[in-house]
């Protein structure tokens, strides 16, 4: 099974590699005692040094930003599920939702919407949010500007059990385990998490210290916040990162 497992984080590393970008992008997949009982889509990743976790669930998830879209550069190659990217498919990418999750993206500047399903990470630019395929590009008019601001939010899961001429969606199966909570760094020195985290505590009302191990070190990662849905959290999130902290993230605590 261990083998089994680590033969796929290789293959994930690799086809985020291959998705998004490479070789402009150094990337690894995080595989650490706290990422261990999750599945391989689900766990950790860096990019160039940035670290992203993908959350568990996507319900309630609505988020605004930039879009852009990839197109025949990248028609054939493997996506970060393992699919073959199909530039004429109603697909995205996203660094962080649910793979399969099936998303409403609308063009703030037309009002057009479309749907799309997640099966592959990015994009990996700043202040961008969702990469589309070539087609739900097109059906937004992204193409041709080639990015635009959009407004995504998360559907569920296509009911394929429920037949009919307009698809029927299911909020996924929640795996979350408690409120989200912003994790603004880790240590390696005790003593700094907790100094950190008390001053942090005033302005965020909540902070805890939570202890994990990477290659051997034992850090000491700190959090604050308690956000009862991930719509919240994200907002939290962009509070923090203008607040000096720029390289949080959100987790469930």
């Amino acid at each position: 099974m261990m083998k089994f497992i680590q033969y796929f984080s290789i293959l994930l590393l690799f086809l985020l590699l291959a998705a998004c970008g490479a070789p402009t992008y150094t990337t690894r997949v995080v595989n650490t005692p706290d990422q261990a009982g999750l599945t391989p889509t689900l766990r950790a990743y860096e990019v160039n040094g940035q670290r992203y976790q993908p959350i568990p669930s996507a319900e309630g998830y609505v988020e605004k930003g930039i879009a852009s879209w990839y197109g025949d550069k990248f028609h054939g190659r493997k996506t970060s599920n393992g699919e073959t990217y199909d530039m004429y498919a109603m697909t995205a990418a996203h660094k962080t939702l649910p793979m399969n999750v099936y998303l409403k993206v609308t063009n703030l500047d037309n009002s057009r919407s479309t749907v799309v399903r997640v099966n592959d990470r990015g994009p990996f630019v700043r202040s961008r949010i969702v990469d589309l395929s070539y087609s739900a590009a097109k059906e937004l008019d992204v193409v041709g500007p080639g990015t635009a601001p959009v407004r995504i939010e998360a559907l569920g899961y296509r009911d394929e059990a429920r037949a009919g001429a307009t698809p029927q969606y299911r909020q996924p199966v929640s795996y979350e385990v408690g409120p989200f909570m912003i994790q603004v760094g880790a240590f390696s020195v005790k003593e700094n998490a907790y100094r950190l985290a008390e001053k942090l505590k005033g302005q965020y009302g909540n902070s805890a210290v939570v202890e994990g191990w990477v290659s051997g070190q034992k850090f000491y990662r700190v959090r604050v916040g308690l956000h009862a849905s991930m719509a919240l959290a994200g907002d939290a999130l962009k509070q923090i990162e203008a607040n000096g902290h720029p390289n949080s993230f959100i987790v469930a605590r």
